[in-house]
């Protein structure tokens, strides 16, 4: 067969991930589809996998693909005719500290939010579900019965098999040389048998995907890392309906293989591969022994199963796997390239996410929008500096140990730190700045006092910072807190259309007068919430838009493409010209008074105004906001400036009460506040209607704006669901996110974010409240009597739908200030 000059979507890479999408997109019906793979199906990583199909992961929405996965491999084999192996004998995940047991719970309870079969299981258990398992050292564990596993060659050319059956073409020995990108858009690829057109191209690459994307210009940070197994000799007993055993303190799991013990480790120290490139021969490759590297793993998993120390070794086993910076796999349009499209990355467990992931990408092609919110694993979520291969080979040494480390909250990862810098960095260290990692950026989450070390000592209860991030949270509630916010992404939108141009991207109506500050959000067609941000009109032709560094790349991405061709409107992103601080309090009116001769009163610069004024010795933009409910400003500051108004700040501020704070206090005030986090309360599966966000849509202002249509039919008809605060009733229980809310007995939804409240000394969540059988109105969810569940346990927790701290927002407002 020829290969064609022209394909609705050409694929690149013919592991389980591109037969998946294939497959998917044909059972949408787009039949114009080729997939080119280099050497032959399922080379490269995909045939060495262990092949496990397990459906709880660590966040909500990753869950629901692989659960979507389990169901596709069942009835993959009826459908195609190709044998699988599938089969589902469950999986059996131990425990041997309280702090593990605690992790494997909180899953297990998420997991109740969506009905996936899980049973909290005591040692006898474990022992009974896995016999000849040792477990005089486990506290408990999880079992879940519909958990699988299957034969990755087979199940990837089942999927082949599907979408050729509905018309795909498969040309296997087709070397991808390049993406042909044309006007910021991919056209096609070049080849060694020639050029392929193309609407679409998805690069599915694995581990060659950076090389591959890099060529196109775009941003998909995965390095190789060799992964190990070892294939015992045959076992006598060894039942073939045994669950997979998962002993993630032993950094092990086990399963059966043709009555053999398969038993592979994600060490804590990994070896990165293919620094130097991969081979151009590399197919069905191995990579050489290492006994000495994984012989203390070995060694554990000779505890666990003391029958592995009697058997002999018949395949020792390492092959490379392709792992990203954060351990989530990359998927979407990728920001600089349009209808250039990636999955790729998938941290070895690509088997179990291949289903989900082809059909929810597939989805994304053809419907133009991803079909649920798939921000976890959104390639957009990655910045430039992530293409740095000496980064990707330091980070991937720690990223494949994290897939079976423990989950902490808050937890922080410790190799290739320091990427991303503020212009404050040495100071905020010099008094004791503890820092937590954010889009590459070093940001300080808490400081350590005198005498205290400021490093993390994790735990699912008070962990040590939580006393200092008190008084951080107390200063910035009864006198002044200054926070260092220069990692936020700033852009500039200018020219003679701007206000056109991005009053059609904004809910809000930024018609406004020269220095003001407009909340918005930016909505897609259906009304979901693109992203949560500020808008200052700095001139008649120039706004400043300021939004979370997490979102940089995204909302950039987002604002360039909704410019209409021929519009008189660029923009630029200037984030790296201007530090920001947050000087947020009720005296920090009094202490920024002694630095500038600006009138700060409210009638001279009341809340959503800002101002360029003389401080210290700089000229900067002072915007009286605050995410944190208290009065304040953030002052935007040329980044060379920064250095001095900070330390004229600190020099100032003793008689005033002036302390440092971190992020995590900044956290704990916006959730007694109940201001929304994007990512976390609100995203593009939730509109403003759902959120409590009305009162920032501008419903008729001239023009609408984008999503207008689709609001307007979901007030017509009310909501279903709605974003509710919650307090617990005990104080000792923290809540992280992913708790199941319950409602009368039934669960009606989930906490979306958690942090406790040092103000009320309460712990606090949002998520929302679903009404299963018609509104969800205020006396629906004011009606209930709820229980937050916690690692198996509910809590009794009262429900409001405004901020349980200064809901009329009086402070403000600095209401009777000066």
């Amino acid at each position: 067969m020829d290969l064609p000059r022209r394909a609705q979507v050409v694929i690149v890479g013919g592991g389980i991930v591109g037969c998946s999408l294939a497959y998917h997109l044909t059972l949408r019906g787009w039949t114009d589809v080729v997939l080119l793979e280099r050497k032959q199906l399922s080379c490269g990583t995909t045939w060495h996998a262990a092949g496990l199909v397990g459906q709880l992961r660590a966040t909500y929405n990753l869950t629901r693909l692989a659960q979507y996965t389990t169901g596709l491999y069942a009835a993959l084999e009826q459908e195609t005719g190709q044998a699988t192996g599938f089969r589902q004998t469950g999986s059996v995940a131990v425990a041997t500290n309280a702090a593990r047991f605690e992790e494997l719970k909180r899953g297990a309870s998420m997991a109740k939010c969506f009905g996936l079969d899980v049973q909290t299981v005591s040692p006898s258990e474990v022992a009974g579900l896995w016999p000849g398992v040792r477990t005089d050292d486990v506290v408990g564990g999880v079992f879940l019965p519909k958990d699988g596993r299957t034969n990755p060659i087979d199940t990837t050319l089942a999927l082949a098999r599907g979408a050729k059956n509905r018309g795909a073409r498969i040309f296997e020995n087709t070397k991808v040389e390049e993406i042909l990108v044309e006007d910021g858009r991919a056209v096609g690829v070049r080849t060694v048998q020639g050029e392929l057109r193309a609407d679409f191209v998805v690069n599915c690459a694995g581990m060659w995907a950076h090389e591959l994307g890099a060529r196109a210009g775009t941003t998909v940070p995965l390095h190789a890392a060799e992964h190990f197994y070892i294939v015992t000799e045959p076992m006598p007993g060894l039942s073939a309906s045994l669950p997979v055993l998962r002993d993630p303190d032993s950094c092990a799991y086990f399963k059966e293989d043709a009555g053999k013990l398969l038993v592979g480790w994600f060490e804590p120290v990994a070896k990165p591969w293919g620094m130097r490139g991969i081979p151009e021969t590399f197919c069905f490759d191995t990579l050489p022994e290492d006994l000495e590297h994984i012989e203390p793993l070995l060694s554990a998993a000779m505890h666990r199963t003391p029958a592995l120390a009697d058997v002999g070794i018949n395949l020792f086993f390492n092959g490379p796997e392709s792992f990203t910076p954060d351990d989530r796999y990359l998927l979407g349009e990728t920001p600089e390239v349009r209808h250039l499209y990636v999955a790729a990355g998938f941290n070895s467990i690509g088997i179990q996410s291949a289903g989900g992931a082809g059909k929810v990408l597939a989805d994304w092609i053809i419907d133009g929008h991803p079909p649920m919110d798939l921000w976890d694993v959104d390639v957009r979520r990655c910045m430039p500096f992530q293409r740095n291969r000496r980064y990707l080979r330091d980070r991937t040494v720690e990223t494949l140990g994290l897939l079976y480390a423990m989950h902490w909250p808050f937890h922080q990862p410790e190799s290739a730190r320091g990427a991303r810098r503020s212009i404050l960095h040495d100071r905020l260290r010099e008094r004791g700045a503890c820092f937590g990692e954010a889009a590459g950026w070093e940001r300080p989450n808490w400081y350590a006092p005198e005498g205290v070390k400021a490093e993390y000592v994790y735990s699912y209860g008070r962990q040590n910072w939580f006393e200092h991030s008190a008084r951080e949270h107390a200063a910035v509630r009864n006198a002044v807190g200054l926070f260092d916010q220069s990692s936020f992404a700033k852009f500039v939108l200018q020219g003679p259309d701007a206000e056109t141009v991005l009053n059609r991207i904004c809910a809000n109506d930024v018609s406004v007068p020269v220095g003001r500050i407009v909340y918005t959000q930016w909505l897609n067609e259906r009304g979901g919430i693109e992203t949560d941000l500020t808008v200052t009109r700095e001139a008649r032709d120039r706004y400043l838009i300021v939004t979370a560094a997490a979102s940089q790349t995204r909302d950039l991405a987002w604002l360039q493409r909704h410019i209409p061709e021929g519009a008189g409107a660029v923009a630029v992103d200037v984030s790296s010209g201007m530090a920001v601080l947050g000087v947020m309090g009720p005296r920090s009116r009094e202490l920024l008074a002694t630095l500038t001769d600006a009138d700060l009163s409210n009638a001279s610069f009341p809340f959503g105004a800002s101002q360029v004024i003389d401080l210290a010795y700089a000229r900067v933009r002072a915007s009286r906001i605050t995410y944190v409910g208290e009065l304040g400003w953030e002052l935007y500051i040329p980044t060379e400036c920064a250095p001095e108004v900070f330390d004229a700040l600190l020099a100032a501020g003793g008689p005033f009460g002036l302390r440092l704070a971190g992020y995590h206090a900044m956290n704990s005030l916006r959730m007694e506040k109940a201001y929304r986090h994007w990512g976390h309360d609100i995203s593009d599966e939730d509109t403003p209607l759902q959120a409590g966000l009305g009162f920032a849509v501008a419903w008729s202002k001239p023009g609408g704006f984008i999503g207008r249509e689709a609001l307007l039919r979901q007030k017509e008809r009310g909501v279903t669901r709605r974003l509710v605060q919650f307090a617990l009733r005990d104080p000792l229980p923290l809540l992280y996110h992913n708790e199941p809310i319950w409602r009368d007995d039934a669960i009606a939804g989930r906490i979306a974010s958690g942090m406790f409240g040092h103000t009320l000394g309460k712990s606090l969540g949002m998520g929302y409240v679903e009404n299963q059988d018609g509104l969800a109105d205020r006396d629906f969810v004011l009606g209930g009597r709820y229980e937050i569940e916690v690692a198996g346990v509910r809590v009794p927790a009262d429900a409001s739908l405004a901020g349980f701290y200064d809901p009329a927002g009086l402070r403000i407002k600095d209401a009777g200030g000066t």
